[in-house]
């Protein structure tokens, strides 16, 4: 048995298969909340398998050796429980939230459905139909779509750059086979995690969850991830029937390993940030009036990051708008911040922080996610520390290096009737 305890309030026990089991003891609460979370995602597919990690996010429901769909789909939720899973560039998750005494029964589905899936042939030809569906949906909502889109030109032929659902043609083609050998090929037991987050001790959690872990392969496998080439800066402009016209402006930002990424996140947290009192919001919506929603956005992955500014307005009023974007941009390159406005972001970012660990699935989530990228989980205290160490000359020379260069992306939908 090997068990470690760490700085933040968790611990990691190892099955002799590999799997780590990350376990945190929140006493008070009778829910406890699980899951899987792999270090696979869409960028770990060859061309030819586009869409198919999140095409099996979906078969894993579909049934396993000893379990038909129905009573994978039942077994937690007559419970009062639920079982969900997504996909992301990076990561693959299939958890569940039941009540504490019925943590066996969860990890029992959970194990099931990761590592012993059967993939029906029967069940990928009605699930191609709901993913289709899924796209269609997508493409009918712009805001989503052009999300999609300019991934494609800030990585272009590289596989972060890829829509996570697929291509029509990708998801039409896949057969039972495919999904086995993209599991054989990509997942491993060492780069796995299963989390967990409730209310007894970890010799509990390892008791009980035990019995099924263990009966997981101890799998050795994945391909290396290719870095993403050059961006090459580019503007392009779409007609859509739409009746706003959308735009996003991006660029490569900050891998997650980068010693810049906490400033470069409160950077991007100041701009356009969640909070109703960021600069974008603040300017192009509430002062000016020129749009509904606006807003930034900064994913660090393995080895590379993506930065992006998304708005929605009248076509009359876009060049206003990103004037006003560019403007704020600018603002934050050439001009240092306050003393009182460098303590206000400060804090704004720690209570965001604390806000989303209350919540125990986000937490149980994070934990998992935490461990693969990073080989630990920062304590509250640990981020405030780094947070609170990170000055205005900082921040304005993280904007400089970040935005003062000419490697831009823009992408723009206009009304198919806007000249």
């Amino acid at each position: 048995m090997k068990i470690e305890r760490q700085l933040f309030d968790y611990q990691i026990h190892q099955f002799p298969n590999g799997i780590r089991l990350v376990h945190k003891q929140v006493p008070g609460t009778r829910v406890s909340h699980c899951g899987f979370i792999l270090d696979v995602g869409s960028r770990d597919e060859l061309t030819h398998q586009q869409g198919i990690a999140h095409f099996w996010e979906h078969m894993a429901f579909k049934g396993t050796g000893k379990r038909k769909a129905f009573h994978i789909l039942n077994r937690l939720e007559i419970l009062g429980g639920e079982i969900n899973a997504y996909t992301t560039k990076e990561k693959i998750a299939f958890h569940a939230s039941v009540l504490a005494s019925h943590f066996p029964k969860a990890v029992d589905i959970l194990t099931d459905i990761t590592f012993f899936s059967t993939f029906p042939q029967k069940e990928i030809l009605k699930e191609k139909n709901v993913i289709l569906e899924e796209m269609a949906m997508y493409q009918d909502t712009p805001d989503d779509a052009i999300q999609d889109e300019f991934d494609l030109l800030l990585f272009p032929g590289h596989p972060l750059g890829n829509n996570i659902l697929g291509t029509e043609e990708s998801v039409a083609s896949f057969e039972r086979q495919d999904f086995v050998n993209f599991f054989q090929e990509n997942v491993s037991t060492d780069r796995l995690i299963f989390s967990s987050v409730g209310p007894f001790d970890l010799k509990t959690a390892v008791r009980q969850a035990g019995p099924f872990l263990e009966k997981a392969p101890n799998l050795q496998s994945g391909k290396p991830r290719l870095a993403p080439p050059p961006l090459i800066p580019e503007n392009r402009i779409l007609k859509k029937p739409s009746q706003q016209a959308h735009l996003m402006l991006g660029c490569r930002a900050y891998a997650l390993s980068d010693e810049k990424r906490l400033a470069f996140f409160m950077l991007n947290n100041i701009l356009g940030g969640p909070a109703l009192n960021s600069r974008l919001n603040m300017s192009i919506r509430e002062k000016h009036g020129l749009v509904y929603s606006v807003e930034s956005s900064y994913a660090p992955y393995l080895d590379t990051g993506a930065f992006s500014v998304y708005l929605g307005t009248e076509a009359k009023n876009l060049n206003k708008a990103l004037a006003l974007a560019e403007k704020e941009i600018q603002s934050l390159k050439t001009l240092k911040l306050s003393p009182t406005r460098l303590l206000h972001a400060r804090e704004q970012l720690k209570g965001q922080l604390a806000m989303a660990e209350e919540g125990n699935q986000m937490l149980m989530l994070m934990l998992g996610k935490s461990i693969l990228d990073q080989g630990r989980v920062e304590s509250l205290v640990e981020i405030f520390k780094a947070i609170d160490a990170v000055s205005a000359e900082k921040l304005q020379d993280v904007a400089n290096e970040s935005w003062g260069h000419s490697e831009w992306v823009r992408l723009t939908y206009l009304p198919e009737k806007q000249k």
